[in-house]
């Protein structure tokens, strides 16, 4: 850029219904969410965009707030927020929503710059098929009745600060290990609920953390919910965590009950773009 141009952070909030989708990264040959924002947002501003998004999620993972940030320059500053939201709005997919429109100083990062992540898986149990929530739980059938204090037991010890090796998919566990790179992270909270959404009984299972591995909280999921069937002891996860083995862990729940549900920024530094 020359000198003198004027530089931001245009900042997105996307929620989408994944199962349409084979994850957010564009893939040769495959309908994604970064493939079809990127699309509306080239035509909107004219030009090719780089997009960085916070919490990458994988084929039939579901989000309501996930954040997407695009550098702009020059006029594209003067653009108005209800001007972009309503162009947006028209151009993505009915599966897809731009919840809103942000602005942030040039050089932010909607990946590198987030704080925290959360997460809520929900299970639907029982014989009745969910109805609303189809495509939003895992239905436990033909039935199946969790202990989910059992469950919340087990959770606590996932709380802290952890090497989550054992909670990540073997190839990108590899892959970490191979750059140098830990598989440390930090859970603030992990909670199991009993809960009603849109009229429906389901277990919720709610995470926040600094970061998350790949498939960690689906793993997490699975783990916890051999727990909940009584096939294991509580403390039983906190072996699985200190083998620092995939192999040890529970299966990887279905994607189709995760929601990345927040993402949080410093104070201040997201404004709402007028």
């Amino acid at each position: 850029m020359g000198e003198g141009v004027r530089e931001a952070s245009l900042v997105l909030v996307l929620g989408y219904r994944g199962g349409a989708f084979s994850g957010y990264a564009e893939q040769e040959g495959r309908r994604t969410v970064a493939g079809e924002l990127r699309r509306a947002l080239e035509t909107v501003l004219h030009r090719p965009v780089e997009l960085t998004c916070a919490g990458r999620t994988d084929a039939g993972v579901h989000a309501v707030a996930q954040h997407v940030s695009v550098p702009v320059h020059g006029d594209e500053l003067e653009l108005s927020g209800r001007r972009l939201l309503a162009s947006l709005t028209a151009l993505v997919p009915n599966d897809m929503s731009v919840r809103a429109v942000l602005r942030a100083d040039a050089g932010f990062s909607a990946r590198f710059d987030a704080t925290a992540r959360s997460y809520r898986y929900r299970i639907s149990c029982g014989r009745p098929r969910p109805m609303l929530l189809w495509g939003h739980t895992w239905w436990l059938r033909p039935a199946c009745d969790l202990d989910v204090d059992a469950m919340g037991e087990a959770a606590s010890l996932l709380v802290g600060e952890h090497d989550f090796r054992s909670f990540c998919k073997v190839s990108s566990a590899l892959m970490l290990e191979g750059e140098g790179r830990s598989t440390s992270r930090l859970l603030s909270d992990v909670r199991v609920t009993r809960a009603h959404e849109v009229g429906e009984p389901v277990i919720a299972i709610d995470v926040a953390g600094n970061a998350f591995l790949h498939n960690m909280v689906r793993i997490m999921v699975g783990t916890l919910v051999e727990v909940g069937r009584g096939l294991r002891d509580p403390a039983w996860v906190g072996e699985v965590l200190a083998a620092r083995d995939r192999r040890a862990a529970g299966m990887t729940a279905p994607p189709e009950g995760l929601t990345l549900s927040g993402v949080g920024y410093p104070e201040g530094l997201l404004v709402p773009w007028e």
